[in-house]
């Protein structure tokens, strides 16, 4: 090839055309597609990507809630990034952008998407804030995850999801690893399929093709975001 040709995004990929395809079509499935709107409340899932502090300040800025919940402590794949507990930093960001001291709690406690909700749940009430409505904000891939606990944990409010504008292309930039991302988004599909049989989740829908996609990037090897069942 020519010096100065650009290399197709396709031949950069370590992973295959086909798996990439499947990728997209798990990412996209995860993706809830609520349209935004104003809610009396959000929380902002910890995690290792700090791309949710900076989407709730955005949402914030936009006047969708009034209050804030941060969430997380820390896990062996954030402990390094976060060592003070994910909630900890996120709350650090967002003053840094601007969001009122005020305008944030932060739940330091919660070690999985189930304490996120359970334990922000008792904030917001100890707070003295009533929620009829609530923004959930996490990583692109986990908003039908979040949506399904949420619906379980706390069914009376009524909840919209919101994540980072970004396509699975940008996304695996973010992160830099291809087979990492991939494996993230295998494991969070088998979560969703196994959370309601372990009474964590309402069960969601998962179509033909997006379950068949799981089953052939499972049987390529991407495997090691797996839960035991």
């Amino acid at each position: 090839m020519s010096q100065g040709v650009p290399v197709p995004q396709h031949e950069q990929r370590q992973i295959t055309d086909e798996q990439f395809h499947d990728a997209t079509l798990i990412w996209n499935y995860h993706q809830m597609g609520h349209e935004q709107r104003p809610c009396s409340a959000a929380i902002g899932l910890g995690s290792h990507d700090l791309g949710v502090a900076t989407t709730a300040v955005d949402l914030y800025r936009a006047g969708l809630f009034p209050v804030l919940v941060f969430s997380g402590g820390n896990s062996p794949t954030t402990r390094a990034r976060f060592p003070r507990g994910e909630a900890v930093h996120y709350r650090e960001h967002a003053l840094n952008l601007g969001v009122p001291d005020e305008a944030i709690l932060v739940e330091p406690k919660a070690a999985n998407t189930g304490q996120n909700i359970t334990f922000s749940r008792e904030l917001l009430a100890e707070a003295g804030i009533a929620v009829e409505s609530l923004l959930l904000i996490s990583k692109p891939y986990m908003e039908r995850r979040s949506y399904a606990t949420c619906r379980k944990l706390w069914p009376e409010v009524e909840v919209v999801c919101a994540s980072e504008p970004l396509e699975l292309d940008d996304y695996i930039k973010s992160i830099g690893d291809e087979k990492l991302v991939v494996d993230m988004l295998v494991g969070d599909l088998q979560r969703v399929i196994e959370y309601p049989k372990l009474g964590f989740a309402v069960e969601q829908e998962v179509p033909g093709d997006v379950y068949d996609a799981y089953e052939r990037l499972l049987g390529a090897g991407f495997d090691s975001r797996l839960i035991s069942t």
